[in-house]
């Protein structure tokens, strides 16, 4: 299967059920097909201001918003069983879950792989693996830390390695091609 989306949160402090916003970008063969995007009204009305300067975003932005729990199932229907990929994605699926958590909500598994690490796979040597950088490296213009942006410049860079290494290759195949494995996100509560 060569298909997957690209997940990118924003977030209002550094609380990881802070989720202020959502940017979705689904791929079907490696090529983009849909998009998804919401802003999120935080569980605590709150934004630090230095947390602003990097995204934008303020109370304004979110105040009339839905809450994390009033999407869920928009998210998740988006989704649908495709792997997620992020970049840094242990912080994209600790907000994913901890979003999830705070309202109560299921945490179901989900397979996702990490950007930053194909990136690493597949171009080794690079001086910085930051999205802005990788994103400099190769040409890719896009609105850093807005939520939509960075999840489709996340996309091309697993579109960008498949081309270097095939894209006959399915996800599975890619990964292990740039010797990174598949992830899966649990709830800390499911007994395995």
């Amino acid at each position: 299967m060569n298909n997957f989306v690209a997940i990118d949160f924003e977030t209002g402090m550094q609380r990881p059920h802070s989720s202020i916003s959502i940017g979705l970008v689904k791929y079907c063969n490696y090529e983009k097909i849909d998009t998804y995007y919401s802003l999120i009204c935080p569980p605590q009305l709150y934004i630090r201001p230095d947390f602003t300067e990097i995204h934008g975003l303020v109370i304004e932005d979110v105040i009339d918003a839905p809450k994390f729990s009033e999407i869920r199932n928009d998210i998740f229907n988006f989704i649908e069983d495709m792997p997620l990929v992020a970049h840094n994605a242990p912080f994209d699926m600790g907000v994913l879950k901890a979003s999830l958590k705070w309202y109560n909500l299921d945490v179901p598994r989900l397979s996702y792989f990490c950007s930053r690490s194909l990136a690493r796979g597949t171009w080794p040597g690079l001086k910085s693996y930051a999205l802005t950088s990788l994103a400099k490296e190769f040409g890719i213009v896009y609105n850093a830390n807005n939520a939509l942006d960075d999840a489709e410049t996340c996309g091309k860079l697993v579109q960008m390695s498949a081309e270097k290494f095939g894209k006959e290759k399915n996800i599975e195949q890619l990964l292990k091609a740039a010797k990174i494995n598949m992830s899966v996100l649990i709830d800390d509560d499911e007994n395995l």
